[in-house]
């Protein structure tokens, strides 16, 4: 096992890319197939386990020999986190902390270090619900920061902000849409300045940008609170627009070859965006034209709706999930249904597909692997953790200021997982204070 993980190891970093760079793996190295494992337990194939400071819903990001991962601690959430650990035994490298620029209740139900952020060659760029965006050098020395929120104004939205960061070789994107006045943004990596700022009407949501390239352009796609705009991502031209959707506040648009990817919507908690969902979870792709550029929908999928995860392509099939733990697998080509079925427990994080395997991160620690492909096929049932390490506290949630937040807390007390990152020969999980390692032996 040690000579195996030197090796793997050593390859990593002399390469030194960009392994698992950004957020739902954008841009991340091909995983070699079967060299995820397919059985875990809490007494098997965990490699090791780093406790975290503070909490975090962010996912790691991966890049040779280090895994990044961010977290804020204090009652106000005072200090936002950014850590730097040994891939090989989730050893603490550095950590840069750095105080809130907008302090404001730790509650169950608020985000807390929801953005995930970007990492490259030279730094680690991390994004926090406070506004203030950070690079850090791989040598854990700060090289600039600045404060969105003390810059723009703070941002109102009563469930935090969650949108990820996405990143070009020379620039990083955020969106910050919100009660307030909403904006999408380009910022140089090299020194933090604005590149450029295009404002959007006000609206909430916690989706993130994605970058996709169209015939040939590279574009800043946002999925967000009734519509999905394509941003020119050199200029900040607005390219364009496609309205009347309803419930795409959370999922991130998933690209699948050829200028194509995925749009997520969801109907809510309390369903009230689910007419709007029902046309809205779609495949789309957008077209020059003589006048510019118009959006166009490949098909529609009225059945299948996620929840906090983003739908997914593998291979010819595409994949929702949503939050009761239901899978809908459809012709990715044609979105005709292939299956309907359900996992083992809910499902909040977006799947990962490697191989001919497919992991779908149950809320609360368990993981259901099946085959990949158009038929429904269980390989495995993974647990994570044992429910006595991680008890949840009966209170949880107590101090909460309304009646609907607090019967709303008790869906995010106790650990959860949120995210993961992946290279070939090792799989991370992160939990609000705990990052897992799973290999084989």
């Amino acid at each position: 096992m040690a000579v195996w993980l030197a090796v793997l190891l050593a390859t990593a970093v002399g390469a030194d890319a960009p392994a698992w760079p950004g957020f739902l793996g954008a841009g991340a190295a091909p995983i070699a197939a079967d060299s995820l494992p397919l059985t875990w337990s809490p007494a098997d194939n965990i490699a090791w386990r780093a406790a975290l400071p503070g909490h975090g819903q962010s996912s790691p990001v991966i890049h040779g020999a280090d895994v990044f991962v961010t977290a804020v601690e204090g009652p106000l959430k005072d200090t936002c986190h950014v850590l730097c650990l040994s891939l090989a035994d989730g050893t603490e490298r550095w950590r840069h902390s750095l105080p809130s620029t907008l302090p404001v209740k730790n509650s169950l139900y608020v985000s807390r270090a929801a953005p995930t952020p970007a990492v490259d060659a030279d730094r680690v760029y991390a994004f926090f619900e406070s506004g203030d965006l950070v690079a850090v050098g791989r040598d854990g020395r700060p090289a600039w920061s600045r404060s969105l929120s003390r810059e723009h104004g703070p941002f109102q939205n009563d469930f935090g902000l969650a949108a990820s960061v996405a990143q070009s070789a020379d620039r990083l994107f955020l969106l910050v849409d919100h009660e307030g006045p909403s904006y999408v943004v380009a910022v140089s990596k090299a020194d933090g300045r604005t590149l450029w700022k295009r404002d959007r009407t006000s609206r909430v949501s916690w989706s993130s940008p994605a970058l996709i390239t169209i015939d040939g352009v590279e574009q800043v796609v946002c999925s967000s609170a009734g519509s999905v705009d394509g941003y020119d991502a050199a200029t900040g031209e607005l390219l364009w627009s496609l309205g009347d959707l309803g419930g795409n506040t959370a999922a991130t648009p998933i690209p699948f070859g050829a200028g194509r990817f995925l749009v997520g919507s969801a109907p809510g908690r309390e369903g009230q965006h689910a007419l709007g969902a029902r046309r809205s979870n779609l495949a789309l792709t957008a077209r020059r034209t003589a006048d510019g550029w118009e959006p166009h929908i490949l098909w529609r999928t009225e059945k299948a709706l996620p929840s906090f995860g983003s739908p997914i392509v593998h291979g010819r099939e595409a994949y929702w999930v949503n939050r009761s733990g239901v899978v809908f697998c459809l012709d990715a080509a044609t979105g005709a249904p292939h299956y309907e079925q359900r996992a083992t427990e809910s499902v909040w994080a977006t799947p990962l597909c490697v191989g001919e395997r497919i992991y779908l991160f149950g809320k609360n620690g368990t993981t259901t692997v099946i085959a990949a492909g158009p038929e429904w096929r269980v390989l495995a049932t993974n647990r994570l953790w044992d429910p006595d390490e991680a008890p949840v506290d009966p209170r949880a949630g107590a101090d909460e200021d309304t009646e609907e937040k607090r019967r709303g807390a008790a869906m995010f007390a106790g650990r959860v997982q949120y995210g993961v990152a992946a290279v070939t020969g090792s799989l991370l999980v992160r939990t609000g204070d705990v990052l897992y390692c799973v290999r084989s032996d």
